[in-house]
């Protein structure tokens, strides 16, 4: 990433907390959130048709299941979404018990399992945890401890998942076995200068792409974990980024208005918007497979 990059804002949507990004092949549109502002949103670039549906809760992410529909995480639960009626539906609660705690950003690995973590809303408390749904349904936790969760996502053989913490602005790697276990955690990265880790992508050179909220940048790095490039946006909170279009070289950028005072957001206009980039290298899709969990899961409490 040597010329610079200019990010162009594509919708100037205003989400308070915009992520989630997920480039949707089969459907050629761009698929994100706004977790504050409860609402579920779909961008397609060929027509410039842009839609959007209100969630039941706060909203951390929406991905595609083999059903057709999408598997939503929803504060308090897993909810299907379908696009064609608009409707949720719950299929599998989570953290019932904890009313402070809220889901955040997710990922779908080769396996068709789900890959999410919850947080403390008030951002503030280590409640938050790192959670895998297989292809049972059967939700179990992979690791704890943080107050801020974000960004998993895997190497392109499947064998690496990465994982955020993002107030402690680190980025971890784990060895990700056939049975989805976890092995020999380590930090990948350590962020230098402004900016918390947030969501993330990776390229088809293993490189691994980081969104920086408060930094107003993304910056990719090298396999073994060496910062080797960066996009500077014109608003500080970047959220999430998803590699798009029919060769996986459009890079759309979630952003955020949240945190900003009215002084930044008058010097900030495009704050909150998605936004988009060529980059100089392809992409993988932003799932390594679509939800595979039961379909006919439930929610029957």
């Amino acid at each position: 990433m040597t010329a610079p990059i200019i990010p162009e804002c594509v919708w100037r949507v205003g989400a308070t907390l915009g992520e989630g990004a997920v480039w949707h092949a089969a459907s050629r549109c761009l698929v994100f959130v706004d977790i504050k502002g409860r609402r579920l949103y779909r961008y397609d670039p060929d027509t410039a048709v842009r839609r959007s549906w209100i969630a039941p809760g706060q909203i951390g992410f929406a991905l595609p299941s083999v059903d057709g529909n999408w598997i939503c995480g929803v504060q308090g639960g897993l909810y299907r979404f379908a696009f064609a009626t608009g409707s949720f539906s719950r299929v599998l609660p989570v953290e019932t018990d904890q009313p402070g705690n809220r889901l955040n950003d997710g990922f779908v690995d080769r396996t068709g399992a789900l890959w999410f973590g919850s947080m403390d809303d008030g951002e503030s408390e280590p409640s938050g945890q790192l959670y895998r749904v297989g292809l049972d349904g059967r939700l179990s936790v992979r690791d704890s401890g943080y107050v801020i969760t974000n960004g998993p996502t895997t190497s392109p053989d499947g064998r690496t998942l990465y994982h955020t913490d993002t107030l402690q602005r680190v980025v971890y790697a784990f060895d990700l076995g056939d049975d989805g276990s976890l092995q020999r955690k380590r930090v990948f990265t350590s962020i230098e200068g402004t900016g918390h880790p947030d969501g993330m992508a990776v390229d088809e050179e293993g490189c691994v792409w980081v969104a920086l909220f408060g930094g107003g940048r993304i910056e990719r790095f090298s396999p073994d974990g060496r910062c080797i490039g960066r996009v500077d946006f014109p608003c500080s909170n970047i959220t999430k980024l998803a590699f798009g279009g029919d060769d996986l070289q459009t890079v759309y950028a979630t952003t955020a208005r949240k945190g900003l005072s009215d002084e930044a957001l008058q010097k900030e206009s495009l704050a909150g918007g998605l936004f988009a980039f060529r980059a100089p290298v392809k992409g993988r899709p932003s799932t390594d497979s679509a939800v595979n969990f039961s379909a006919a899961m439930t929610d029957q409490s």
